[in-house]
């Protein structure tokens, strides 16, 4: 497999691409401990903004990160045969108060395409399900075209 060509994506490509998926990975660091997890998401073009709903439960991994206020990366990438595309974004992970929510956010978070309770094994008293604005300081794309004949 060669690369052919590989063209780093303008603003709005990186916004149109977003807009156009669903899902990506989130990463967080605490230190040198990674945390990555599959994510839903809802973005808003204008403000450049990620909208993610997290569920965690009281002993969990993800909580623990979550609380530390960890370092954040979100990674959205398609492969479409001869085309690979990736975004990657930078920056923060903001918890959002229930009592800060406006109708204009309520909204970014009906974009996600995951349902806000999910089948888990614990009960729903034993979850903690919490919204999250993502607000890259840094958010780049590409697009690499590849020839994956021999």
């Amino acid at each position: 497999m060669t690369t052919n060509g590989e063209v780093e994506m303008s603003a709005s490509d990186v916004d149109e691409f977003l807009a156009g998926h669903e899902t990506g990975v989130l990463s967080l660091a605490r230190g040198d401990v990674p945390y990555a997890i599959p994510v839903s998401y809802g973005y808003d073009d204008t403000a450049r903004e990620v909208f993610v709903r997290l569920v965690s439960t009281v002993d969990g991994e993800k909580r623990a990160f979550l609380s530390s206020d960890p370092d954040a990366r979100l990674v959205v990438y398609e492969d479409n045969g001869a085309t690979y595309a990736s975004v990657v974004g930078v920056g923060e992970l903001e918890r959002i108060d229930v009592d800060e929510l406006t109708p204009e956010t309520i909204a970014q978070y009906g974009e996600t395409r995951r349902p806000l309770f999910e089948i888990w094994a614990d009960g729903k008293p034993d979850l903690d399900i919490e919204l999250y604005r993502f607000d890259p300081d840094r958010l780049t794309g590409r697009r690499v075209t590849v020839d994956r004949d021999p």
